[in-house]
């Protein structure tokens, strides 16, 4: 479980979330919403313990991650898979050696790597494309292999923030149906985007900020 316990980020004397309070259940899968500036960022950046907190507090699994020291933070995101919209994909590895090196960091026996990286692969649906580097990939393909560099580790919770920005429509609905095969094999998805394509087609639980507050919680919801 997550919970978001009267989470308030200021910036200035701009208050980035002001007092959001909600709960998310192991498996779920939650899409934040809102315009440009709603704060939608701000509060994936808190739990991924990118950004202090002036009031409130994140728990995830009864973990406080705003009380945890800078290196706790770093072995808690070993844990969470993170995707953001530019991909961050190293430009002289290839696929597969792009997913294989977050296992490789760690220390994971050669066998395992190759086990987890194929099994990513095979799931993002870029088998295929494993000799390729990341410039000979398409956008949406190079989304994906982002996506399948964050699942390598099996993590219990996927959080992607605005990973349609660089996509086309039919490849922002080929990675909501990725995204809903992940959350159905058990995975908590929390997805911030400003994008209705995405959202109208998952029709999941969907969270609406406004200028840093929460405005509305709705389940099995679009994205008017």
């Amino acid at each position: 479980m997550i919970i978001f316990d009267s989470v308030t980020k200021k910036f200035g004397h701009k208050k980035a979330l002001d007092d959001v309070s909600f709960e998310i259940e192991g498996g779920e899968f939650v899409s934040i919403v809102g315009p440009s500036g709603a704060g939608k960022s701000t509060l994936i950046h808190a739990l991924i313990g990118a950004s202090r907190l002036e009031h409130g507090k994140i728990i995830v699994d009864r973990l406080d991650i705003t009380a945890l020291s800078p290196a706790a933070i770093q072995g808690y995101r070993r844990n969470v898979g993170i995707v953001f919209q530019d991909y961050k994909l190293l430009p002289r590895r290839t696929i597969y050696e792009n997913v294989a090196f977050a296992l490789e960091v760690c220390g994971y026996p050669k066998h395992l790597v190759h086990e987890r990286t194929a099994a990513v692969l095979k799931l993002t649906g870029l088998e295929h494309k494993r000799n390729d580097f990341p410039h000979e990939l398409s956008g949406g393909e190079r989304q994906r292999a982002a996506v399948a560099r964050a699942l390598v580790h099996d993590p219990d919770l996927l959080i992607a923030d605005e990973p349609t920005g660089n996509l086309d429509r039919d490849s922002t609905m080929e990675l909501a149906k990725l995204f809903q095969r992940i959350n159905k094999s058990g995975t908590t998805v929390i997805l911030a985007t400003h994008n209705h394509d995405i959202v109208n087609t998952i029709k999941e639980r969907v969270i609406t900020l406004k200028d840093g507050k929460l405005v509305s919680d709705r389940k099995n919801a679009t994205y008017a």
